[in-house]
């Protein structure tokens, strides 16, 4: 069986939760204020690929891949980034809204999150290693055994993990941001 490749164009727009999306591989290709929401992308390959201002909440990502995938401006909520295929993964989010997501045990080094609501999300045993989170609000969002070894919190708020069960050597955080990691002391901080 054949698989489209379908490269270098834009798609603008465009209702895929109406029209049907065509499964392949895309690559080089622009998605500008399209609806992915509920859409099956299950095993379509996107790699070198934009998504500005597109809805792709509760998307079907069942071996997926984000190869070099950058989101700019999208909602991405509830999105299981962890059925993603793991082969080449890398992806990018600015101001983007990803409450809500998976990224269980996902290798995430050295990913860029800008200006994201990452509400809930779950990074439990993720690899995180020399990520930046750039002024983002980590509300509820969960970290267990995951890999925050140079990671960098310097602007961001909400978040609050375990020290003892994550690493964290020569993560960089603010002063404002210590008492998320102190939380499961239940002390006052003044």
């Amino acid at each position: 069986m054949n698989k489209t490749y379908i490269e270098d164009k834009v798609f603008e727009k465009v209702d895929f939760s109406v029209e049907p999306f065509t499964k392949g591989e895309y690559e080089n290709c622009s998605f500008v204020n399209c609806n992915f929401s509920n859409v099956n992308l299950t095993d379509i390959t996107f790699s070198d690929c934009a998504f500005t201002g597109s809805n792709l909440s509760m998307a079907k990502l069942q071996n997926t891949a984000f190869r070099d995938v950058r989101f700019k401006q999208c909602k991405l909520l509830g999105l299981h980034f962890d059925s993603c295929s793991a082969f080449l993964f890398a992806v990018y989010f600015e101001g983007c809204n990803l409450s809500l997501s998976s990224f269980y045990k996902r290798n995430l080094k050295k990913t860029s999150f800008k200006d994201c609501n990452l509400n809930q999300v779950d990074f439990t045993e993720a690899e995180l290693t020399e990520a930046l989170f750039d002024t983002c609000d980590l509300l509820g969002t969960i970290f267990d055994h995951t890999n925050l070894e140079k990671a960098d919190f310097r602007t961001s708020f909400n978040y609050s993990f375990d020290p003892e069960i994550n690493k964290i050597k020569k993560a960089r955080f603010s002063i404002h941001g210590i008492a998320g990691l102190l939380s499961k002391y239940n002390i006052t901080i003044e």
